[in-house]
């Protein structure tokens, strides 16, 4: 049984043919070519990690469950987690351990980390916090500032007190370009950098020379988004989450970005407001007919895209589908595929010892 945490670098190269082997054998239907792979480092390349947080006696120490057996495992360290969750681990616990004020009724610690050296830590408590509680927080983030930019945020029930930022400023190298995203904090980001600046090489790769305007599903902070807009006319991308469309305005200011629209919408009322069958005061300002969109990038949820989107998906020429879950991206293939062929396959090991498996492909109309 692998413990919580715990990484087999010398196991890494067989687990990772294996998830190949996995993802030919789903993707054989389609007439797939064989994938191309792009291997994680085998340590350190998670940049968020969350911990709970046990109390025994005058001790206080990180907590994580196996899942199988529920059994309750102390973590010391994070050889998954980036260098300066490491760093930073045991460098807060020893912090908290004195100060009762601080560790009195709480829960849980999460850490959100950069390759740029930034850090938001996160404390989760069972007690309302107070401004006493926030001065001996300041206290302990000063203390924290030794290792890099860190920023605290205390959480209750009904509570938030962020000092002084709620989010990072994360550095990717694509392309010979660097590229800055505000990552919030509780918010959806790409947890392996290492791979996410693959993923966006990949993509940018199999959009080249495409041109004309693109349109972007489930855009988040847009990860994708900005180093594609290079490709393109002009970009449309959607998102439902008002925190991740603030933070895709942020960076787009940020890389100065200038071709993107972003609109608050969910998939699938995306597809209504395409098909006529609703407005949106969220689209107010925004002409959807003024784009010429032959391209769409979709990096949907694990249950991948619905049958009213897939059948919206289908209808351009050049589909780039970026999937955390190859058994819906299967089920979504059996129907893209009556209509365009797979041209390109890849395996992104974003989440390495785990059964878990990032993957694209590249639809080309027939």
């Amino acid at each position: 049984m692998q413990k919580p945490g715990a990484i087999y670098p010398e196991q890494y190269q067989q687990q990772l043919a294996d998830k190949a082997e996995r993802l030919s054998e789903l993707m054989q239907p389609f007439a797939a070519p064989a994938p191309t792979i792009f291997a994680s480092s085998p340590s350190h390349y998670r940049m968020r990690a969350e911990f709970r947080v046990w109390h025994q006696g005058e001790d206080l120490f990180y907590i994580m469950f196996d899942q199988a057996s529920h059994e309750r495992i102390r973590v010391d360290s994070y050889p998954m987690g980036s260098k300066l969750i490491n760093t930073l681990m045991p460098e807060v616990i020893a912090l908290l351990k004195p100060n009762t004020l601080l560790r009195k009724k709480l829960f849980q610690v999460e850490f959100l980390t950069t390759q740029s050296g930034e850090a938001v830590i996160s404390l989760l408590y069972h007690k309302p916090l107070t401004d006493e509680w926030e001065v001996e927080a300041r206290k302990l983030r000063d203390t924290l500032q030794q290792f890099g930019r860190v920023d605290l945020i205390g959480r209750a029930k009904k509570q938030k007190r962020v000092l002084d930022r709620d989010f990072v400023v994360e550095k990717l190298e694509v392309k010979d370009r660097s590229w800055t995203f505000q990552q919030v904090e509780n918010s959806f980001t790409q947890p392996n950098a290492g791979i996410n600046e693959k993923m966006l090489t990949w993509a940018l790769d199999c959009t080249a020379g495409i041109g004309g305007d693109l349109l972007e599903l489930y855009c988040g902070n847009g990860n994708f988004t900005l180093p594609l807009s290079t490709q393109f006319n002009n970009v449309l991308a959607t998102e439902i989450a008002s925190s991740s469309v603030t933070s895709a305005q942020y960076n787009m200011r940020a890389n100065g970005i200038e071709n993107v629209t972003v609109a608050r919408l969910a998939a699938e009322e995306f597809t209504e407001a395409m098909e006529g069958k609703r407005e949106f005061r969220r689209l107010r300002g925004i002409d959807l007919r003024s784009f010429d969109c032959r391209t769409i990038v979709v990096d949907p949820p694990r249950a991948g895209l619905d049958p009213a989107t897939e059948q919206l998906v289908a209808g351009y020429e050049h589909i780039l589908y970026i999937s955390c879950n190859p058994e819906t991206l299967a089920k979504n293939l059996e129907t893209l595929t009556q209509t365009h062929r797979l041209e390109k396959l890849a395996l992104f090991d974003q989440f390495p010892y785990s059964h878990h498996m990032e993957s694209g492909v590249w639809l080309v109309r027939k």
